[in-house]
């Protein structure tokens, strides 16, 4: 598709950061000369590594296109890591090359100093190696690269994760369009990115979507009422958003919420953390049948999907399987459970054995592993006789208090519904007698201040919606919850003030 756009349409909008941006004949011609610059004079011959920590810019877009074009792998890094963390994904991947920008360049200088990887800069660095580079467009039955994410590491050292890909290049730009399309992203309208494109969601819907002929709007950072006025300007069909951009959202002024006209806006993903039942009820009520719910990872890809008339008759559902994947729940032994009962979830994969591998850690990529075909990404949850997909927790995140299993998300799903709740975090912490209990953490509305009424006021709220072993037995407020901006919860920096100084057994 970018081809044809290249030639049918080379000054079209393909990509806009809102500082930069690229026509399709110019994107398809920067992007061969980035695989031509990889592979002809920066060494990198195909399956070896590069990396990119820059934030949301147009030649992301340029990297990923071309490092699949020559064969390499690439590498996002978050760009909130520490530099200890940043040196750690450079060497573990194997990176011969740092893609970085001005913003980051100190630390990126840094690493290679330590003697990790070449750095080059994206500006006027990046545009003379790519002014000199060859533009011969690249073998079709040549290699296809692809994107290799770390995970966010819950348990020791993040991993990189190597999805399959086709072994040629036609094939693996044709896999991109095909991804998109499965998943509702056919190119019809603006693609808007409103996260950080180190992450896997909004990159790679993003790519998909561009390949099927979306020009992509970035921006560089998300805000609620800019995302409102970028959406409503540049009639954006399609966008990525996670349950804390809802929430941001809602609390915006009502009568910028009322004035809000988007006709052009058909589909909008959301996943990469639980939501709760209310705000995605509040956010359907305001935008309409426009939300398409997904459950996957940077592992396995998008395994499930339920559409807004779906997610309404059954609220609370991630949907049911993609056709390419079989989803069901296991006992603690590898045994299928029945319909409706909770157990550790796996997908089969219908044609591939090995749909992912870790970097570097065959016993990892083993462990995952229940058979061929057969992977888990370490979610709790359950599957109904219908096929509806219901997530309980991650099974790192689960808190055993006298022997019973309780499950976080959905004790944070009730308190979300309360007023004065903006964010919540529910973990367990030590108890001599239980083991664990459960201890909530709260983020306040603006308008609402912390005190012992206001605890015990969405204590009972709670308790008239858990049962009694769910209940948080206390709220510490925080002023604000250490969450990602992709939307993820860092727990473990709430939890790891109440087990310091102990051995952990669960």
């Amino acid at each position: 598709m970018i081809d044809d756009l290249a030639v049918a349409d080379p000054n079209g909008l393909a990509v806009d950061d809102g500082s930069r941006r690229r026509g399709w004949a110019e994107l398809r011609d920067r992007s061969i000369r980035v695989a031509r610059f990889l592979r002809e004079e920066a060494g990198v011959g195909a399956d070896d590594h590069v990396a990119v920590l820059m934030r949301n810019r147009v030649e992301y877009v340029e990297l990923i296109l071309g490092a699949i074009m020559a064969g390499v792998w690439i590498t996002p890094i978050n760009w909130h890591l520490s530099r200890d963390e940043i040196e750690y994904v450079v060497a573990d991947s194997g990176a011969k090359l740092l893609f970085s920008d001005p913003y980051f360049a100190s630390v990126a200088r840094e690493v290679s100093a330590a003697g990790r990887a070449q750095v080059l800069l994206a500006g006027d660095d990046l545009d003379a190696v790519l002014a000199t580079a060859s533009d011969r467009p690249l073998d079709p039955d040549g290699p296809a690269g692809g994107n290799m994410i770390y995970t966010s590491g819950t348990t020791g050292r993040p991993k990189g994760v190597k999805r399959a890909r086709p072994a040629a290049l036609a094939a693996g730009m044709a896999n991109l369009e095909t991804l998109g399309r499965n998943i509702g992203l056919d190119g019809s309208g603006p693609h808007l990115v409103t996260g950080p494109m180190y992450h896997a969601a909004p990159l790679m819907f993003a790519i998909y979507d561009n390949a099927n002929g979306a020009p992509i709007v970035i921006l560089p950072r998300f805000e609620a009422a800019e995302a409102l006025d970028v959406i409503e300007c540049r009639e954006i069909a399609h966008t990525h958003l996670v349950p804390t951009m809802f929430v941001r959202l809602l609390r915006l002024p009502e009568a910028r919420r009322a004035a809000f006209r988007a006709p052009k806006l058909e589909l909008v993903l959301h996943g990469a953390a639980p939501v709760s039942v209310a705000v995605k009820q509040r956010m359907i009520e305001w935008w309409g049948e426009r939300f398409v719910e997904y459950w996957g990872a940077t592992e396995g890809g998008v395994n499930t999907l339920i559409d807004s008339a779906d997610w309404l008759a059954h609220p609370g559902s991630v949907g049911c399987a993609l056709p390419a994947f079989e989803v069901f729940a296991v006992d603690a032994s590898g045994g299928r459970l029945p319909a409706g009962e909770i157990g550790d979830l796996y997908c089969r994969h219908r044609t591939v054995a090995r749909p992912f591998e870790y970097h570097g850690d065959p016993e990892k990529t083993a462990a995952a592993y229940l058979e061929p075909h057969v992977f888990t990404i370490g979610d709790i949850g359950r599957v109904e006789s219908d096929g509806h997909v219901y997530l309980a927790d991650r099974k790192s995140s689960m808190i055993i208090s006298g022997g019973v299993n309780i499950y976080p998300v959905e004790v944070e799903q009730v308190v979300q519904e309360h007023p004065a709740v903006a964010d919540v975090a529910v973990f367990g912490i030590p108890d001599d007698e239980w083991g664990e209990s459960v201890k909530a953490a709260v983020e306040l509305t603006p308008g609402f201040t912390d005190s012992p009424e206001l605890e015990a006021e969405i204590l009972a709220f709670a308790r008239e919606r858990l049962a009694s072993y769910k209940l948080p037995r206390s709220i510490d407020f925080e002023a604000e919850l250490p969450r990602h901006p992709t939307g993820k919860l860092y727990t473990r920096r709430l939890r790891d003030r109440y087990w310091q100084g102990r051995d952990r057994k669960i």
